[in-house]
C-alpha cells in the first residue's frame, strides 16, 4: 500500500507541473488568437467605412480599439515569451539529468562488459561452476552468472530508453527555440503595426478638429439618439419596477408577480453570460469625454456597444421571456426580454426571430444586426429593476 501511495504521489510531483504548464501555455495562445482575431474583425470595418468619407469618428473608435487590442496582444506575446524562456530553461535542466543518467549508465554498462570480455571462455565458467565444494555453492555461482547476464540486459534496456527520452528532450527544446525566435518576430511585426496605427489615430483626430463644426452637429444627432433610447428604457423599467407586464397575443396588458427563481438563476450567473453577439467592444458603459474635443462629454452609455460583421446573428443571453419590441431612430428595432427582476436590451436589429410574449432559452436567435449608417454596430444593455448594469460584469470574459 505504501509503495502505491509512494509512485501515485511521485507520478503527481511529475506530471502535475507538466499539465499545469500545458494549461498555461493553451491560454496564453487561445488569449493571442483572440486578440488577432478581433484585430481581423476591425480591420474590416475600416476596409468597409473607408468607402464613407463621414465615419471620421467611428473610424477613430475602430483605430483606438484596435491599438488597445494591438498592445494587449504584444503583452501576451511578452508572456508567451516569458512562458518559453522559462519552459527551455527547465527543458535544458531535465536534458542535463537525463544526460547525466545516460552517462552514468553507458559507464556502469562498459564495466559489465569488460567484465564480461575477460570471462568470455565459456570452460572457464564450467570449471568455475563444477569445482564447487558443495552444490549450494555451485547453484550459487551459476546464480552470479545469471546475474551478471541479466543485469547486463536491464542495463542495456535503461540506456536505450534513457537515450530515447534525450533526444525527444533535445527536438522539444528545438522547438520551442524556434517558437521562441518567431514569437519574437511577431513582436517586431506587431510594434511597426502599432506605431501606423497610432499615426492614423493622429491623423483622424487632426481632421475631426479641422472640420469641427461638421462633426459636432452629427455628434449632437447622435446624441439625441442616444438621450431618446435613454428616455424610452428609463419609462419601461420604471413601469415594470415591483412587477413584469406581459403583452398577450390579444394585445392586452397584464401584470404579474416577479419571478423570484428566474431573477436568483440570472443573479448566480453573473459573469458567466454568454455575449449576445461576436463582436469588439468600441464603447463601454458609464459617462465618457469625448476623444477628441474638449470638455464635450457623451451622453450615458447603458450598456455596451460592439462592432460585428455585416448581418451578425444575436443570441439571448439567457432564459427569459420577450417582453417589448419597439423602434428607434438610429437603433432600428430593439428587443426588451425580462428575467425576473432582470432585464437584457438587444438594438440596432434588422430582423427579429421573436415577438412579445416569446419564451426564449439561452442562445436561442433574437435577430441579426442591421447596418446604420454604414455602420455594423450592436448595442447591449442590462438591467436590475430601474438601475442600469455594467453588461462586461455580467458577460464571461
Amino acid at each position: 500500500m505504501k509503495r502505491l501511495l509512494s509512485i501515485a504521489v511521485a507520478a503527481l510531483v511529475i506530471v502535475g507541473p507538466a499539465a499545469s504548464a500545458q494549461t498555461s501555455r493553451k491560454s496564453l495562445e487561445s488569449q493571442r488568437s483572440r486578440l488577432q482575431k478581433d484585430i481581423e474583425l476591425i480591420n474590416r470595418k475600416l476596409a468597409e467605412n473607408s468607402k464613407n468619407s463621414d465615419e471620421v469618428l467611428g473610424n477613430l473608435s475602430l483605430v483606438r480599439s484596435k491599438i488597445a487590442k494591438r498592445e494587449a496582444l504584444i503583452g501576451e506575446c511578452d508572456k508567451t515569451l516569458r512562458f518559453l524562456d522559462d519552459s527551455i530553461a527547465a527543458c535544458r535542466k531535465d536534458i542535463a539529468v537525463l544526460q547525466d543518467r545516460y552517462d552514468t549508465l553507458s559507464l556502469y554498462y562498459g564495466r559489465l562488459i569488460r567484465g564480461a570480455y575477460k570471462n568470455r571462455d565459456s570452460k572457464k565458467w564450467y570449471m568455475y561452476v563444477l569445482s564447487s565444494q558443495s552444490v549450494g555453492q555451485a547453484f550459487r555461482r551459476l546464480g552470479y552468472f545469471r546475474s551478471l547476464s541479466s543485469q547486463m540486459n536491464v542495463q542495456a534496456q535503461k540506456i536505450q530508453e534513457t537515450s530515447a527520452s534525450l533526444e525527444m528532450e533535445k527536438e522539444r527544446l528545438q522547438k520551442m527555440r524556434n517558437e521562441s525566435d518567431e514569437v519574437r518576430r511577431q513582436v517586431v511585426r506587431e510594434r511597426s503595426k502599432l506605431r501606423d496605427e497610432e499615426a492614423e489615430s493622429t491623423r483622424l483626430s487632426e481632421r475631426l478638429q479641422k472640420d469641427r463644426k461638421k462633426f459636432e452637429q452629427q455628434l449632437r444627432d447622435k446624441n439625441r439618439q442616444i438621450e431618446a433610447l435613454n428616455r424610452k428604457i428609463a419609462q419601461i423599467m420604471a413601469e415594470s419596477s415591483g412587477s413584469k407586464k406581459q403583452t398577450t397575443k390579444k394585445g392586452k396588458t397584464v401584470s404579474t408577480e416577479i419571478d423570484t427563481k428566474l431573477s436568483n438563476e440570472f443573479a448566480a450567473n453573473k459573469g458567466r453570460l454568454p455575449w449576445p453577439v461576436e463582436g469588439v467592444v468600441t464603447d463601454r458603459f458609464g459617462k465618457h469625454r469625448h476623444p477628441v474635443y474638449d470638455n464635450v462629454e457623451l451622453p450615458q452609455n447603458n450598456g455596451v456597444t460592439l462592432t460585428v460583421r455585416r448581418g451578425a446573428p444575436v443570441k439571448a443571453v439567457f432564459n427569459g421571456t420577450v417582453t417589448q419590441i419597439f423602434v428607434l431612430p438610429g437603433y432600428n428595432q430593439c428587443v426588451i426580454v425580462n428575467h425576473g427582476e432582470y432585464f437584457t436590451l438587444y438594438t440596432k436589429l434588422k430582423t427579429v426571430a421573436v415577438k412579445p410574449g416569446t419564451k426564449v432559452v439561452t442562445g436561442q436567435d433574437i435577430g441579426t444586426v442591421d447596418t446604420i449608417g454604414g455602420e455594423d454596430i450592436f448595442h447591449f444593455e442590462l438591467w436590475k429593476g430601474n438601475t442600469a448594469q455594467n453588461p462586461e460584469n455580467w458577460l464571461r470574459k
